[in-house]
Formats: C-alpha cells, sequence, structure tokens
C-alpha cells in the first residue's frame, strides 16, 4: 500500500510542474529582431557652391504690334503662332484701295506742282536775259522771281501731301520690326481693328531668359556671368545670369536675378523650373544623401556605437550635389554614419552591419569598428 501511494504523489507532482511551466514559457521575451543595414563615412570633397531656386521662362523682349490705321478690315494674315519671321516681312495687310486713292491723287498734285516749279524757273531764266537789254522792267523781274518762288512752295506741300498718303498707305501693311518668333496672334482675317489694338505679339530674336526672385542673403552670392542649370525633358539647358537686380524690395526682401538661354531646347515661355545657380567651389564635409533623414523639421544622421545601437545625430546641412550632402554641422570628417536603413532606424534601436551591393566585406568590418557613439 505504501509504494502505490509514492507512485501516485510522484505523478502529482510531475503533473503540477508541468502546468506551473506553461505560464513561465509564455511569459518569456522573443529576441528582438534588428535591421540590416549599411555604414558609409563622412569624407572631405570638392563641391560646387550653389543656389536653387525657383522661376518662370520668359522672352527676354516680347514685342506687342498693331496698325496705325482705325476702321480698316484685315484682308490678309500671313503667319501664325510659332511662326519664324524676319525683319520687315509683311505679316497682314488691310483693305487700303481708298488709301491706294489717296496716293494716287497726291502723286497727281505733286506732278502738277512740279510743272509749276519748272515754267516759273524757266520764265525768270529769260526774264534775266531781257532786263540786261532793259526790255522788262526789275519790278516785272521781281514778280517771276516771287512767282517762282510761290510755284517752289506748292511744290513743297505737294511733295508733303504726297509723303503723308504714302505713308498712311504703308500703315495698311504690318511688317516685322525685328527677326522673331510670333508667339501670340489676336486677330482674324476680315476682322475690323483700330489703330493701337494689339493684333500680334512677337518675341524678339526668339530669346528666352529665366527670372527668380531671391533673398537678400542669396542674391548677394550671385553675380552676373555666373552659370545656371535647368532642367527639361531632353537633358539640362544651361544659361548664364545676365543681369542681376541692383537693390531688394521692401516688403518682400528679394531681389530679381535675369538669365539668358542661349539653346533653350524644349523650353517655352511660362515654363516654372527650378535652376541651379552656380555661386563657385570649394570643399566641404559630405555624406551619401541616403544617410540623412528628415524628421521633425530637422536633418538627422545615425551612428552606431561598439554594441550596435544607433544613436540620433542632428546636423545642419549644405548643398546637395551628386547624390550626397554637404554637413555642416554635427559630425566631423571619418565619422561612419548608417547609410542605407537609415530612415527606419530610431534612437536607440538595434542595428545589423552588412557589406553594401558591391563592396568588400574588409571595408564592412573596418567601418562597423570605427562607428562611434557622439
Amino acid at each position: 500500500m505504501h509504494a502505490p501511494r509514492v507512485a501516485v504523489a510522484a505523478c502529482l507532482v510531475l503533473l503540477l510542474s508541468a502546468c506551473g511551466d506553461q505560464p513561465g514559457a509564455a511569459g518569456q521575451d522573443a529576441p528582438a529582431s534588428t535591421l540590416a543595414v549599411t555604414l558609409a563615412r563622412a569624407q572631405m570633397r570638392p563641391i560646387q557652391r550653389a543656389v536653387v531656386v525657383s522661376g518662370p521662362v520668359a522672352a527676354f523682349e516680347e514685342m506687342q504690334l498693331g496698325v496705325e490705321i482705325s476702321g480698316a478690315r484685315v484682308t490678309t494674315l500671313n503667319v501664325d503662332v510659332g511662326q519664324q519671321v524676319r525683319k520687315g516681312d509683311v505679316l497682314l495687310e488691310l483693305d487700303h484701295r481708298s488709301l491706294d486713292s489717296e496716293l494716287q491723287q497726291a502723286n497727281a498734285a505733286l506732278s502738277e506742282a512740279e510743272a509749276g516749279v519748272a515754267l516759273a524757273r524757266a520764265n525768270l531764266a529769260r526774264a534775266e536775259l531781257l532786263v540786261k537789254d532793259r526790255f522788262i522792267s526789275a519790278s516785272q523781274l521781281d514778280e517771276l522771281r516771287a512767282a517762282r518762288t510761290q510755284a517752289e512752295a506748292r511744290r513743297n506741300t505737294a511733295r508733303a501731301s504726297r509723303d503723308a498718303a504714302q505713308l498712311r498707305r504703308d500703315f495698311a501693311e504690318l511688317r516685322a520690326p525685328a527677326d522673331g518668333v510670333i508667339s501670340k496672334r489676336l486677330v482674324q482675317p476680315g476682322q475690323v481693328v483700330a489703330a493701337g489694338t494689339e493684333l500680334l505679339r512677337l518675341i524678339r530674336d526668339g530669346r528666352l531668359e529665366w527670372r527668380a526672385e531671391l533673398p537678400e542673403d542669396d542674391l548677394a552670392r550671385v553675380e552676373p556671368g555666373a552659370t545656371v542649370q535647368l532642367p527639361s525633358r531632353d537633358g539640362t539647358v544651361t544659361g548664364r545670369i545676365r543681369a542681376v537686380s541692383p537693390g531688394v524690395d521692401s516688403q518682400t526682401r528679394t531681389g530679381t536675378i535675369y538669365a539668358d538661354l542661349p539653346e533653350p531646347g524644349p523650353l517655352q515661355p511660362g515654363a516654372y523650373v527650378e535652376g541651379r545657380i552656380v555661386t563657385g567651389a570649394g570643399s566641404a564635409l559630405t555624406v551619401p544623401a541616403a544617410s540623412v533623414v528628415q524628421r521633425d523639421g530637422h536633418a538627422y544622421v545615425f551612428t552606431l556605437d561598439d554594441r550596435h545601437v544607433a544613436h540620433r545625430v542632428r546636423v545642419a546641412i549644405g548643398a546637395k550635389v551628386d547624390g550626397r550632402v554637404e554637413i555642416v554641422d554635427g559630425l566631423e570628417a571619418g565619422d561612419a554614419v548608417v547609410e542605407h536603413g537609415a530612415g527606419f532606424l530610431g534612437d536607440g534601436d538595434t542595428a545589423r552591419v552588412v557589406a553594401a551591393a558591391g563592396a568588400p566585406a574588409a571595408a564592412t568590418k573596418a567601418d562597423t569598428g570605427a562607428a562611434t557613439t557622439p
């Protein structure tokens, strides 16, 4: 009887022990998973100093063209938007039938006046020969001289009238004042137009420029002759700063820069693009752009200590060039920072360093050993 009781008691103890182990096993924490990251060093590298700002592409000089005759009908329109024209080309014509008639009358009046001058001069010449032999009196000679002067005056008046009629006739044709490209058309054939009304718009020489508003601090860094790079669908368009406003607006505290675009390519007037103005060259501490994360409106990088614990470091950044970011403050040359995976890290997270694609393992081990805690 004693042996079976001992056996039953032993079984109960083992069962209770097994039941007691289950809550303990469930309460144990599972090992935390770590994020695989790569490291890169902060390095001093040559860098182009630049100012990045957005602005519109516009015509260097856009001419508004109209006619100087009112109440005339457009009979011929020779151009359309986008067409290249040369100086002196006839862009449109107005109905000039009445003007042609006025010009013919003015030419006839001028011919009559010139005939009168010729007759008056001939009479005076004969009289000057006769007066020597006293066949005519001096007073008659004076009258002939006055007649010649009057005839010349009438001729001059007729010539001025003819020139005015010719000018009105020329106004019936709108000619291109310079080489360029037609950028706008506001008239149709058959339309009756008024003097001074804009009918066409011409970009002089097809010349475009890029304009931008800069804060006073950036404006002081830009000088005429600096290079500006503008992106386009066919690549980068290069321009040159032509002028910088000598002052800033008292309200906005900004000034305007003007950049010539000798070869604008696909850029069109009205396009709003971001330009990069090169202001100089120098050396700067840089890290890969992937290492810098923006949180709460500030820039940060992550470093790892000897236990591979991530520490967030706030940095001041500058220019961004060729996939790297300038570090103005917060790091020193040679500091190792997290590159790939930095955007997923938090302060105090544990990370696992792996080799970057194409990087030798020895380099990764060296970076891991050089990771420091700020």
